[in-house]
């Protein structure tokens, strides 16, 4: 399979679990979807998002060797939504190297407080600093706070992760 053809020829979800499926098959399929999400072409790299997060979702160990790469698309500016989305949404999933913790928090605080970031971006950033707040403890009166202020402006999508974590914070 080539999967840059795979990913321009048909957008689909199926299309999308069909592609990660075949990239977890070995590392050099899953380095052949990387390279396409990192491309510098905004369809390919925006469709290959998709399927890299199931790929990841899937097989947790073939994002490991990318993750560095995953984490600077969240802090450049050029970056597609599709590309952050779908990278929040791996990282809220897995267990993140504590090098990375302190640029993934920057982040995730950066896309909760920005009132034009989507809503599926806020919503896994919250919960992405809801594990970490599990080892940094001193983020959580920063969470609760943000998630109360945004709550009259936010969307359902916070509203629904926010509630749930502001009730495991006060536990």
């Amino acid at each position: 399979m080539n999967i840059r053809e795979e990913l321009l020829q048909e957008h689909s979800r199926s299309q999308a679990l069909r592609i990660a499926a075949y990239a977890n098959l070995s590392k050099a399929h899953f380095k052949e979807l990387m390279q396409c999400f990192l491309s510098k072409e905004y369809r390919v790299a925006q469709r290959a998002a998709w399927s890299v997060s199931w790929a990841a979702l899937q097989k947790p160990e073939m994002i490991q060797p990318y993750l560095k790469d995953l984490i600077d698309c969240l802090q450049k500016k050029d970056s597609h939504p599709a590309l952050i989305r779908n990278a929040v949404r791996i990282l809220e999933k897995i267990e993140i190297p504590e090098k990375f913790h302190g640029e993934v928090m920057n982040a995730c605080f950066g896309f909760i407080e920005t009132p034009s970031t989507p809503a599926a971006i806020k919503a896994f950033s919250l919960t992405t600093l809801f594990n970490l707040s599990k080892t940094y403890p001193e983020i959580k009166g920063e969470l609760k706070l943000i998630i109360e202020e945004r709550w009259d402006t936010e969307t359902p999508a916070f509203k629904s992760r926010g509630r749930k974590i502001l009730a495991a914070l006060e536990r």
